[in-house]
């Protein structure tokens, strides 16, 4: 059991605050300092778990450590955790009102481990504000409402995965050479020209390399392209070991990208990077018939969260989301655009190109 930490001057569950990076109290502002004692109650370093062991024995690592429940959203599917009884009247991820409450599963692997909000909603507000600004094609309307109204703080799922690989490689190598041929050109002059070839050889080698905390989201509810746009997320170096003073007060979405797939997809991620790796071995200047045989051993996992700052809103007909990662601040996001500005811009473009080519043909 997660121990819990209370506010010594009201007894009220504390709460971490990003702005003050440290624990706060809800109800009196009182801030306590998070302490390298504390990080050690929690169990002090972030493991790594077998990932073998994991999958033929699912299980919950660690508790959540407080009373939870689960919500699920009929529209986006994603399904919100809320420590301590709290509870939301729309979906965090589309806005949606059509959230149901989730059973929750026995065999859920729990997080052991996070990486706390380091970016305040103060803070992120002032970058989206600018990201709008910054969006010159979009329609007027968009700009100047005020969509940072609807910004959520929420933690979201990730594998993080560990392997080494053993890989042997072979291809054909590539050599360029040149040699010079006769051409008639269109005046049916003949002149000279370099021709490049190519000389194959047959080459071959071996690859070890290790995998370090290689990510895959578990997450459903955060459009995959902009969370792609805001990695990474500082998991080798700055994770903290999962305390609910961090959840707290803030929404936690529960993954639907369970153990087994996430594997799978991370493993056909190393596979790319193992050819990619090898390729660049590969003697020449060019290669073909590239074959790889990888063996991978050791490999395992964590199931962590990440924050992040989202903010949802509709367009028209339309959903669009704007996502700032949580630790470093990345923002990317969707927008609408207004084919009108963009009409305009083009009609100016071509104005300016046929005063240019009046200009120069005076």
């Amino acid at each position: 059991m997660v121990a819990k930490h209370v506010c010594p001057e009201c007894g009220g569950n504390l709460e971490w605050n990003a702005k003050a990076q440290s624990l706060k109290c809800p109800y009196c502002g009182t801030e306590v300092p998070w302490t390298e004692e504390q990080q050690q109650q929690l169990g002090g370093d972030v493991v790594e778990q077998d990932l073998a062991a994991a999958l033929a024995n699912p299980h919950s690592g660690r508790g959540w450590g407080d009373t939870r429940r689960e919500y699920q959203c009929q529209n986006c599917r994603a399904i919100s955790v809320f420590v301590d009884g709290r509870v939301a009247s729309r979906c965090d991820f589309c806005g949606s009102p059509a959230i149901q409450a989730h059973e929750e599963r026995n065999d859920a692997i729990t997080p052991q481990s996070l990486l706390p909000f380091k970016v305040s909603d103060g803070q992120v507000r002032d970058l989206i504000r600018k990201w709008y600004g910054s969006r010159w094609f979009a329609p007027n309307k968009l700009k100047n409402a005020a969509l940072t109204d609807t910004l959520k703080g929420i933690y979201l799922p990730y594998w993080t995965f560990d392997a080494h690989v053993q890989a042997q490689w072979r291809a054909d190598a590539g050599f360029y050479y040149y040699t010079t041929e006769q051409y008639r050109d269109a005046n049916g002059n003949i002149s000279t020209r370099q021709v490049r070839q190519v000389r194959w050889e047959p080459a071959s080698g071996s690859l070890q390399h290790f995998f370090d905390d290689e990510l895959v989201p578990g997450t459903v509810g955060v459009h995959a392209g902009l969370l792609r746009k805001v990695e990474p997320f500082p998991t080798r170096s700055d994770l903290k070991p999962y305390s609910p003073e961090f959840v707290r007060g803030w929404t936690v979405e529960r993954y639907q990208v369970d153990l087994g797939k996430a594997a799978k997809i991370n493993e056909g991620d190393m596979d790319q990077q193992v050819e990619a790796l090898c390729a660049r071995q590969v003697p020449g200047d060019t290669y073909r018939n590239l074959r790889v045989q990888r063996q991978y051993q050791g490999r395992s996992f964590k199931h962590v969260l990440v924050p992040v700052w989202l903010v949802g809103y509709t367009y028209g007909s339309k959903s669009y989301q704007v996502l700032a990662n949580g630790y470093t601040g990345q923002i990317a996001g969707e927008q609408p655009y207004s084919w009108v500005k963009i009409l305009f811009t083009a009609l100016a473009v071509l104005l300016l190109l046929l005063v240019l080519l009046m200009a120069a043909g005076q």
